[in-house]
Order: structure tokens, then C-alpha cells, then sequence
């Protein structure tokens, strides 16, 4: 009996997105082979088959455990989310048969089933964002030595790509999305639009427009692609458009076009080509200063102003230098409308993002509060509850302020989401025992929505009892007679979580307000980026006088969280 690998992309994890040719082979296989998540995403599909399913860092083992089968006579599908020929199985199971002398001739069959990469399922779902060049990214550098996917980015930042990151943050690699955008600033707007998709066409799928310098206030991880614009993409209507180019010959506006067919591949009506450039029978001749002036100064005889050196030009300015030139016999007032309109007039659709509470201490929404919420929300919002003492409304808007003064006059208070300081406080025993609530209203009031190297909580809770769990964040606070008991380095996340270390009791009420001060301005200043609470003090060891000392933990066995 003759073997055969399939390795097969099923797309981005829907049925609906699953090719023909993928579905039959799972259903021709003897065998499934992949990573636990993709075999519990394909399921439905499977009718019997025997199943090997193994978890991240397993791919070599899957690979050679495919071959085997294989060569043993079974039919065997070896399975990836997405393309399996783009960070997917296929390479690996070739690298591995030719390790073990492999032909095509003479060897096991294999059969590589193309499927639906992020870039494009994620691209479909934002809008229309890889119209132009682009590229993919992975930011993992298990494999890949850091150094090298910093000079590809950078690269990519240079030449305008369209960028597509993949594997952008994971629970332990959490630097990387952080240097990508620094690289990323040094050639692009802060502005330019970020579409950022999780899960895409699955059940949690989540769909996020911002911007390259807010970027990181997003929750981004390891099921989460980052598309990043060119610097002609915009956004319109919560849709991320990027232009092909067809402004430059063509009028969108008007069915009759002022270039006719026979005309629109003439070099003289693409100033921006490379033969337009070198000149006449396509020599890579030096420009003369004369043709530089010339071409400096293009659109000089319809709006009598000089135009930046070519190499400073946008694709934007390349194509409002063509219709310039189309609609210069209409005259100059025509031209010039024409060279400095945007492309269609819109105004740009961002999603706001805030978070939203009834107050420090007050956990009740009233019922006015909540209709307004889904008023303001909408069908395209998103209202999301928190652990954290807090709604996060979505709202796409142009118009951010109107929103955030409809809060306001509602009586509720606004917080940025991301990385900032949040203060969770207790109820105070529904403000029976409220001694401790104007302390806690002044941390906020002072410290809430500072900007921090990472999400930084600190809980209050007004009394020794504890209850809301001010220990278990990263600085907690507990208000007992009549002085403050202080909480730092909790392990908020993770099967090893623990409270903080209790560094200090009965320190009096005025001095808790400055000292949450210091200690949250020596984390921002001190503290590197996406770096943790807890793993900021174990590794400067001593902050405000207080001791890092090692909690008492059981032995786990680590889990990698998507990584």
C-alpha cells in the first residue's frame, strides 16, 4: 500500500473558509497530525481518523511522525491554520524529507493544499488594506535571530510596504511589538491607520482600527494579526483602504475618463515610471539638471508653485500630479482643485475606545447610565465587561469629544485602556466604612490613566478583610485602623499566580498618597517596556525602601501561553 502526505492550510479556522480540496483530503486521510488547537478547530470534519495532536514547540516531532506513517503506507494530513506554506507545516515536512534522502521520484507522495492566509483573511475583514505592495512579518524569533526581523522591518518601514505582522506578542515575548513600532515611527505618520484582527472568522473574533502610535493600547497576542498601512492608506466608514494608484490616470468621479485606452500605457502619462525616468529606449541614463528642474517643477503652469524632488513624493502627490496634468486644458483653476483635493472628501472613522465606571467606589450603573451606553454603542459598538471594575464601550465615531461629553454628563467616569494605571477599589461595604474612599478617589484622581511601561492596578480595599482582593494586585492597598497596610508584586496571571508582598503596616494616611506616588513614578521611569509589575521589582530588587523577597510557590509545571 502506497503513502501519502497531505499538508494542508485550512484557512483561518471556519468551514466556510475551508477549500474543497483541503476538506477531501482530510477525508481521503487515514491519519490527522497537528498542534491541539487545529485539530480541535477541524473536528466536525473528522469522521474516524486516527488523531496526533501535540502542542506549540512540537512541530519537528509532528513532522517526522507524519513521515513515518506515511512511509508505513497510511494516508496522512499533516494540518495548519492559515497557508501551510506561510509559517506553516509545509517547509518543515519538506526539511525533514530531505534530511532522509527524499525524491519526488521515489519516495512518499506529497500533496502541499493551499489555504487562506492571515493576510488575506485578516485584509478581508478590515476592509481593502493589501491593495498595494506588502509584506509578511513574523515577530517570533525563536527561530529567527532578532537582529534579522528588526532589519526586515525596517526595510519593509523604508520601501512603503503594506506590512502584515504575524505572531505579534506572546505571553513571554512581549518587547517585540514594542521595537517594531519604533522602527516603524522613523518612516511613518503616528496617524497612519493599524488594523489589528483576533481570531478572524471564529468565534471570538475581534476587529480593532487605531493607529501606529496607539497600537500598543490594543490587546494584541498570539491569535492576533497587525496590519499596518502604507502612507496612503485611510480609513473610511471603519474600513481600512489602501489605493491601488488609479487616482493617478484615472478619475473615479466620472464615467468618461480623460485618457482613452490606446493612452493610458504611454510613458508620457506615467511621469513615475522607470522608462519616463531613464528616458527614451529605456537607458538607465543620470538625470540632467534640466530635466530635474523640469521635473521639480511639473505642475508650475497650473498652480504656479514648485513641487518637492521626486524622491520626497508620496504615491498620493504622484497621483495628483497626473489628474494635475489631465486637467490642466480645463484650466488652472481646475488643475489646482484638482492637485489638492483628498481623495473623496471623507472624515476618518476611527473605533474610540475608553474605559467607563460609575465611579472609584460606586459599583452601580444606574439604569439611565446603561441605556445610554447601548445607545452610544450602537450596532457597529461593542460593550465589553471586565473584571477590572469596568465597562469597555467601542464606538466608531469621528467624533470623539461628543461621545466622551455625553459620558460626563451622565456622571460617569472615563479612563483610557492599555497600558495606564487603573485604581480597583472595593465597595467600602456599600461606603458604610468610608474612611478610606477620599484616598482612594485621590490615587485616581492622581495617578489613573498615567501612561505605564505596562497595565499597572492598584487595588484599595477599605478594610482588613480584604474582600475586593487588593493583595492580589500589583500594588495593594488595605485601609485597618485608621492607617494603611501596603501590597507589592503580586502575580496577577498564570497557574503560579500569588499575592503581593506585604512590605509595610500601619503607615499613616499622610503619607500613603505620596509614597503610591513614588513608587508608580520610579515603574514609569525605571520599568522597560511591556515589563510587569512584579518582575520590575524582583529585578531592581528595592524600591522606596521595601525588600524584594522570593514568595513561597508550589512546583508547577510551566504552560506556555500561544508560544
Amino acid at each position: 500500500m502506497s503513502g501519502k502526505l497531505f499538508v494542508i492550510g485550512f484557512g483561518p479556522g471556519s468551514f466556510d473558509h475551508i477549500t474543497k480540496r483541503a476538506r477531501e483530503a482530510i477525508e481521503e486521510s487515514d491519519v490527522i497530525i497537528g498542534y491541539t488547537t487545529y485539530v480541535d478547530l477541524i473536528r466536525g470534519l473528522l469522521t474516524g481518523q486516527e488523531i496526533v495532536s501535540t502542542g506549540m514547540t512540537e512541530e519537528v516531532s509532528r513532522a517526522r511522525e507524519a513521515v513515518r506513517q506515511a512511509e508505513a503506507g497510511k494516508k496522512v494530513a499533516v494540518i495548519s491554520s492559515g497557508d501551510a506554506g506561510v509559517y506553516g507545516m509545509a517547509g518543515l515536512v519538506y526539511e525533514v524529507l530531505v534530511e532522509q534522502g527524499w525524491t519526488r521520484a521515489n519516495g512518499v507522495e506529497v500533496e502541499v493544499i493551499p489555504g487562506i492566509s492571515a493576510i488575506n483573511s485578516c485584509g478581508a475583514l478590515l476592509g481593502a488594506p493589501i491593495m498595494h505592495d506588502a509584506c509578511t512579518i513574523s515577530l517570533s524569533d525563536h527561530l529567527t535571530p532578532w537582529e534579522l526581523i528588526a532589519k526586515r522591518i525596517d526595510a519593509a518601514g523604508q520601501a512603503d510596504f503594506v506590512i502584515a505582522l504575524y505572531n505579534p506578542r506572546s505571553g513571554r515575548r512581549t518587547r517585540q511589538i514594542v521595537e517594531a513600532q519604533r522602527i516603524l515611527l522613523k518612516y511613518r505618520s503616528p496617524d497612519t491607520p493599524v488594523g489589528i484582527v483576533k481570531s478572524a472568522y471564529r468565534e471570538r473574533e475581534r476587529i480593532e482600527l487605531t493607529t501606529l502610535a496607539n497600537m500598543l493600547e490594543h490587546d494584541i497576542g498570539m491569535l492576533t494579526t497587525v496590519i499596518i498601512g502604507n502612507s496612503s492608506t485611510f480609513v473610511y466608514d471603519g474600513l481600512m483602504i489602501t489605493p491601488r494608484g488609479y487616482q493617478r490616470k484615472y478619475t473615479l468621479t466620472t464615467d468618461e475618463q480623460a485618457l482613452k485606452p490606446h493612452q493610458r500605457l504611454r510613458v508620457e502619462n506615467e511621469p513615475w515610471s522607470l522608462e519616463a525616468k531613464a528616458g527614451s529606449g529605456g537607458v538607465h541614463a543620470a538625470p540632467s539638471p534640466a530635466s530635474e528642474e523640469s521635473a521639480a517643477a511639473v505642475l508650475d503652469a497650473s498652480t504656479g508653485q514648485r513641487e518637492q524632488p521626486d524622491a520626497d513624493r508620496t504615491p498620493y502627490e504622484w497621483a495628483m500630479q497626473a489628474l494635475a496634468a489631465l486637467h490642466a486644458d480645463k484650466g488652472p483653476e481646475t488643475a489646482a482643485l484638482q492637485a489638492g483635493s483628498p481623495p473623496s472628501g471623507f472624515v476618518p472613522e476611527l473605533i474610540f475606545e475608553c474605559a467607563v465606571s460609575p465611579g472609584v467606589a460606586n459599583k452601580k450603573f444606574t439604569p439611565q447610565q446603561m441605556l445610554a451606553l447601548a445607545e452610544l454603542a450602537g450596532e457597529k459598538g461593542e460593550i465589553e465587561y471586565t473584571p477590572h471594575h469596568q465597562i469597555i464601550l467601542r464606538v466608531p465615531t469621528a467624533d470623539p469629544g461628543a461621545v466622551t461629553e455625553r459620558l460626563r454628563q451622565l456622571g460617569l467616569v472615563l479612563m483610557p485602556t492599555g497600558d495606564v494605571v487603573q485604581v480597583k477599589a472595593c465597595d467600602f461595604c456599600d461606603g458604610e466604612k468610608k474612611d478610606g474612599i477620599a484616598y482612594a478617589e485621590e490615587i485616581h484622581q492622581k495617578l489613573g490613566g498615567q501612561e505605564m511601561p505596562k497595565e499597572l492596578k492598584i487595588g484599595f480595599n477599605g478594610c482588613g478583610m480584604a474582600c475586593y482582593g487588593a493583595v492580589k494586585e500589583d500594588i495593594g492597598i488595605v485601609f485597618r485602623k485608621g492607617k494603611f497596610d501596603l501590597f507589592l508584586g503580586a502575580k496577577t496571571v498564570g497557574r503560579n499566580a500569588h499575592a503581593g508582598i506585604p512590605v509595610a503596616e500601619g503607615i499613616a494616611p499622610e503619607e500613603i498618597v505620596p509614597l503610591i506616588e513614588r513608587i508608580v513614578a520610579r515603574y514609569k521611569r525605571d520599568a522597560f517596556p511591556n515589563e510587569r509589575f512584579h518582575k520590575f521589582f524582583q529585578r531592581v530588587g528595592e524600591i522606596e525602601g521595601f525588600v524584594w523577597r522570593e514568595p513561597a510557590a508550589p512546583k508547577i509545571e510551566n504552560a506556555v501561553c500561544g508560544d
